[in-house]
């Protein structure tokens, strides 16, 4: 049953036109974040009657993301003749379900308190959360590599498994750093080097998912580059915020995000 006659599930045609959109659209608004300081979510919220509390934004912004792809995993394959897919098109599916379960779901229950999110924010986030989960999932279910002859030109076996390691690898980094923050004892190693390291091990997740499906998968491309369109800028804001708020004597030379780099 479609959702949106012809957009979701999209048909081949506006698959096309939304990954184009998402190609050009989100890295262009990302962008507009080094020409603002504002930010409604996270330290930088401030009161507002727009806000959203905290842990529901959150959920409610995040979620979408993978109930769409499972969505579309079950229904486009349907409507394309598809009897079963290909098991490298289940494990991706399975990765973005793990990661999303985590960020959505359990990341808001762990944390000790979240700030209110403004509305503003929630859109901007649900919209990146459907058109990604869209792109992705479309092409996992039907638009993508669908047998077992097209995976063996679309990524080998060696570059498959090397890039659900690397993905593996970011996720758990996510999963420590994340706890470390949650940690109101932080160690002194707690962010000795970089700022944000939680954004550098979801880019290296992504790198990895993206090397898993092949160099070619445009919507993977897509979503490493847009995360770090949208990331970059406010890990670079934060350190700024830390340096107003805590001195260059307690930040120090940390670096924002990438080590040696920025």
């Amino acid at each position: 049953m479609a959702i949106i006659e012809g957009w979701l599930p999209p048909t081949r045609e506006n698959y096309d036109l939304i990954l184009k959109v998402w190609q050009i659209s989100y890295p262009i608004i990302g962008s507009i974040q080094w020409l603002t300081s504002w930010y409604g979510m996270g330290k930088t919220s401030v009161t507002s009657r727009l806000n959203l509390p905290g842990r529901i934004g959150w959920l409610t912004m995040e979620a979408p993301g993978f109930l769409t792809l499972l969505y579309l995993m079950k229904v486009l394959p349907e409507q394309h003749g598809i009897d079963d897919l290909p098991w490298q098109n289940k494990v991706l599916a399975g990765l973005f379900v793990i990661h999303y379960s985590y960020r959505a779901v359990m990341f808001p229950y762990l944390q000790p308190s979240m700030s209110p999110v403004h509305i503003a924010v929630w859109l901007l986030g649900f919209s990146f959360q459907i058109c990604n989960a869209t792109c992705l999932g479309s092409w996992l279910a039907a638009y993508g590599p669908t047998t077992e002859a097209a995976w063996s030109s679309q990524s080998s076996i060696l570059q498959f498994s090397s890039g659900i390691l690397i993905f593996y690898l970011g996720l758990s980094g996510n999963f420590f750093h994340d706890e470390e923050l949650r940690d109101i004892r932080r160690r002194e190693a707690q962010r000795r080097y970089v700022l944000y390291p939680h954004y550098l091990c979801e880019w290296i997740e992504w790198a990895g998912f993206w090397m898993a499906a092949g160099w070619g998968c445009a919507p993977a491309r897509a979503f490493l580059v847009n995360e770090m369109f949208a990331m970059f800028p406010r890990a670079v804001r934060g350190r700024r915020w830390y340096l107003e708020r805590f001195g260059e004597d307690k930040v120090g030379r940390r670096w924002a995000v990438i080590p040696g780099v920025w």
